[in-house]
């Protein structure tokens, strides 16, 4: 893919610096916190200490930040940016970009207005307006806060574990996650959320199947536009993002996890349904290619 000179957008959030833990840090910073705070009331200046550095959390600055400068040389290279990462950011800014150029051309078109969402950038785990998620839950589109959730290391995963490698293949992730915007800004999430809590769980299952689908399609006329619009593909391109939607097919993931498949559990479609929505929205174009039914 020819991303490089694409324009970057402006809506990506870096929190990575923030680390893996939740409010306080970290899991090591609170570990560390409770022997440390005995020790402090055990003397007058050790009070002292513990009510400054009180003081100042609450005015914005972390005192367990100071616990990491001294850590093992893993979590100090862990928290520093590598050329590789940094690299990937562009990419994932480029793309991202890329999206609203799409959706904002196909929005007016329609008359309407895209809301452009946020694409978070953490690495270990990250509190959304959807709840606390870690690095193992994979990319996330949270309605509530209308951002995109992303660790890195998830290309990493992609490319080593399913067997999905190529900068397209990141692409049609990040456009499927934009699709679940578009598809909240369209009512299709709430009318969605909506039989499901109505249906029995095998139900509600085909009910997200249809929606995962549809944000395959979306990610396909995304493909299309940009295509279209900026010719950025190579050769086998198209190739990468089907190779990743079937590997991240729910038969193949059941298959692989426990040896059987279990379509009652299936939540995003067979690969071969994913394969066939994404080379459906990137053949017509149209968000009307894209009716799954949901």
């Amino acid at each position: 893919m020819k991303w490089e000179d694409l324009k970057r957008s402006t809506n990506v959030e870096d929190l990575r610096s923030q680390g893996s833990g939740g409010r306080f840090g970290g899991g090591r910073g609170v570990n560390l916190l409770i022997p440390i705070i005995r020790i402090l009331m055990g003397t007058t200046i050790g009070r002292i200490i513990l009510a400054v550095g009180v003081v100042a959390y609450f005015m914005g600055f972390n005192p367990l930040t100071l616990l990491d400068q001294g850590g093992s040389s893993a979590g100090t290279s862990r928290a520093v940016n590598s050329v590789e990462e940094d690299r990937s950011v562009q990419f994932v800014s480029a793309v991202l970009g890329q999206t609203e150029e799409v959706w904002n051309r196909i929005y007016a078109q329609n008359g309407e207005t895209y809301r452009e969402p946020k694409l978070v950038l953490f690495r270990g785990s990250v509190r959304s307006g959807c709840g606390y998620a870690d690095a193992q839950v994979g990319p996330f589109y949270c309605p509530a806060d209308q951002k995109v959730y992303l660790d890195l290391s998830f290309f990493d995963e992609l490319s080593r574990r399913h067997n999905a490698p190529g900068d397209f293949a990141q692409a049609y992730v990040i456009a499927h996650e934009i699709g679940h915007h578009v598809q909240n800004q369209l009512g299709t999430l709430d009318k969605a959320h909506s039989v499901q809590e109505r249906s029995n769980k095998t139900k509600g299952n085909a009910v997200q199947v249809k929606v995962e689908l549809q944000a395959d399609c979306y990610a396909g006329v995304w493909a299309y536009h940009t295509q279209k619009e900026r010719a950025v593909l190579e050769e086998g391109d198209i190739e990468e993002a089907l190779n990743a939607a079937s590997q991240i097919g729910d038969d193949t993931l059941q298959k692989q996890a426990q040896g059987y498949v279990v379509p009652d559990a299936f939540t995003h479609g067979t690969s071969a349904m994913r394969m066939e929505w994404f080379k459906r929205g990137f053949d017509k174009g149209t968000l009307e290619a894209c009716n799954t039914g949901v």
